[in-house]
């Protein structure tokens, strides 16, 4: 789901793509996906009963046992760099992101303050085999990450 519609160009043929604000009731029938995954785009959302919709919408549009994965930049480490981007709308934490998901019904599976770093706008690319070592070294999460990780689990 995107509101770019070229977005659906980049993704494999047998991807259903919808073309849709995702705060507003999905095309999706109840208790038919298996995952949500969402990185860097929750702050995009205008308000927080914006995100409190696309969460609901969430929960309702997952299976029993499906999971929500959720990354974002967590403002508690990242000082006044949340809002060198204009289109920051909602500052989150990992706790008020968790508390958000149980509030809507999700059981929190795995929760990590610190993930991947803030962001890659103008860095050098970093190779597949550096990336794979450092996802691979929690220890170094703590030190670089600007992210949070949550898994929660729709019971």
């Amino acid at each position: 789901m995107h509101l770019n519609p070229e977005t659906r160009d980049q993704l494999a043929k047998d991807v259903h793509f919808l073309e849709q604000d995702c705060s507003l009731k999905r095309g999706v029938p109840d208790e038919t996906l298996d995952v949500v995954f969402t990185s860097n785009f929750l702050e995009h959302l205008r308000s927080k009963n914006a995100l409190q919709f696309t969460l609901k919408e969430a929960f309702r549009s997952l299976r029993k046992g499906g999971k929500l994965v959720a990354m974002g930049p967590n403002i508690k480490y990242l000082a006044g760099r949340y809002r060198d981007f204009i289109d920051h709308h909602i500052p989150l934490t990992e706790a008020s992101l968790s508390e958000a998901l149980e509030v809507e019904g999700f059981r929190l599976e795995k929760t990590t303050a610190r993930f991947l770093q803030f962001t890659l706008v103008n860095t050098p690319k970093c190779p597949l085999l550096c990336i794979k070592a450092y996802l691979s070294l929690p220890v170094m999460w703590p030190i670089f990450g600007g992210q949070f990780l949550i898994i929660a689990l729709k019971p």
